[in-house]
């Protein structure tokens, strides 16, 4: 199969979904003649047109304002937020509209909207261009939430989740973007919404992780492999709705899990599976139920050793591993 990077699997499916719905327009800022600030979009202006890649205001309020208008007259809009740190102002519209628009009409209407994110620190971006947003929006009923962390995710949620007939928040990890490849398979294929995927199997203790985390989880239990500590990363790759069944047999099988996000400790979404696991596996828990996290600080500072503080990584992750197979 073609080996691609996250970014190069990104742009290839979404031209090649346009291609196929003539109904996808993709709006935000810079994403036509420029491509984007990651290029992400970078070509698809020069294929589709100005009238289905679409150069919107400084306005992330309206790039969702009028994303679900178009979404409620039968076109796909794939609303591109340039930074996710800056999807706050938008807020409302994803949350109180697009969300809810189901509900509160009995079905009548529905938004199938899809929102690009570059979300995520490691990059020298500082406060304003490291952020991880996730959490908020998985607070919210009504709303899918993605993270994929390999090209072949990348490719194959991004094709579900344009198929879907409810708004779908996609969060790309600017790390990411083009510091991993992997292998694309030709053709349409598709990644399940819900569904975690194993990435290594184990038996002494569960890493659950997503993004740029689960590599760093990765490198981790490749080094605890060496001191006969057998782990079993768990990529959520959907963070909302969770895969519940995955995280919860594979916490039987170990009796031990880690958690870790690049998100704040407090209220990320590791509190959330912790609190899957106590009420639905505690019998089968070995030791406490570990997170490694973000500090709770306000952002990411720019200095590189303040950044190096703030960021998990699988130092980190393997040290804190080390304690709980410890128990």
């Amino acid at each position: 199969m073609p080996v691609k990077t996250n970014i190069e699997a990104l742009r290839e499916t979404l031209a090649a979904e346009m291609r196929r719905d003539p109904t996808i327009v993709i709006t935000g800022e810079d994403v036509g003649r420029r491509g984007g600030v990651f290029r992400a979009t970078e070509g698809l202006y020069a294929e589709f047109g100005p009238s289905r890649v679409i150069d919107s205001p400084l306005s992330e309020l309206s790039i969702a304002g009028v994303g679900i208008g178009l979404a409620l007259n039968g076109i796909r809009p794939i609303c591109e937020i340039q930074f996710a740190d800056f999807i706050h102002p938008a807020f409302n519209q994803i949350v109180n509209e697009a969300a809810k628009m189901r509900y509160r009409s009995n079905a009548t209407f529905t938004v199938p909207m899809l929102i690009r994110a570059p979300y995520g620190g490691g990059i020298s971006g500082a406060l304003y261009h490291s952020q991880s947003i996730e959490a908020f929006f998985c607070h919210v009923p009504g709303l899918y939430v993605l993270a994929p962390s390999t090209p072949y995710d990348t490719a194959g949620l991004l094709r579900t989740a344009l198929r879907s007939p409810d708004p779908v928040l996609f969060l790309e990890h600017k790390k990411l973007y083009r510091s991993v490849k992997g292998e694309v398979p030709d053709g349409d294929f598709f990644v399940p919404v819900g569904l975690a995927d194993v990435k290594a199997a184990g038996d002494d203790l569960t890493i659950i992780s997503y993004g740029l985390m689960m590599h760093e989880s990765l490198k981790a239990a490749e080094a605890l492999t060496r001191e006969d500590i057998s782990v079993e990363v768990i990529d959520l790759r959907t963070l909302s709705p969770l895969d519940k069944d995955t995280i919860l047999t594979s916490v039987k099988k170990t009796g031990k899990v880690l958690i870790v996000h690049e998100d704040n400790l407090t209220g990320g979404l590791g509190g959330e599976i912790a609190a899957i696991i106590s009420e639905q596996a505690f019998e089968h828990l070995d030791g406490p139920v570990t997170r490694v996290a973000g500090p709770d600080v306000p952002a990411m500072p720019f200095s590189h050793p303040l950044q190096d503080f703030f960021m998990p990584d699988a130092e980190k992750i393997a040290a804190a591993a080390r304690r709980l197979a410890a128990y």
